[in-house]
């Protein structure tokens, strides 16, 4: 499989992973995927698809700000999100 292939198939990972329960984190992350993902540099990306595992209630009160993770990486893709 080639390399864009491959980047393809990912992509296309975090798409599915993107779907929530809650309607509103749908539409943010997807949104974010698809117009800021490329632009983040590798230990970005690596931090968005590590947010994807955080459980919903708690990731949208990071995006809405009433909580903030704890790990400095989260915390700056938190932000670029908001």
């Amino acid at each position: 499989m080639s390399r864009s292939a491959q980047d393809a198939r990912q992509f296309e990972r975090l798409r599915w992973r993107c779907r929530r329960g809650l309607l509103e984190l749908d539409l943010i992350l997807l949104d974010f995927l698809e117009h800021r993902f490329h632009s983040l540099t590798p230990s970005e990306q690596e931090a968005f698809t590590q947010l994807l595992s955080t459980p919903d209630n708690t990731l949208l009160a990071y995006i809405q700000g009433a909580q903030n993770p704890a790990e400095k990486e989260l915390m700056q893709i938190i932000t670029k999100i908001r």
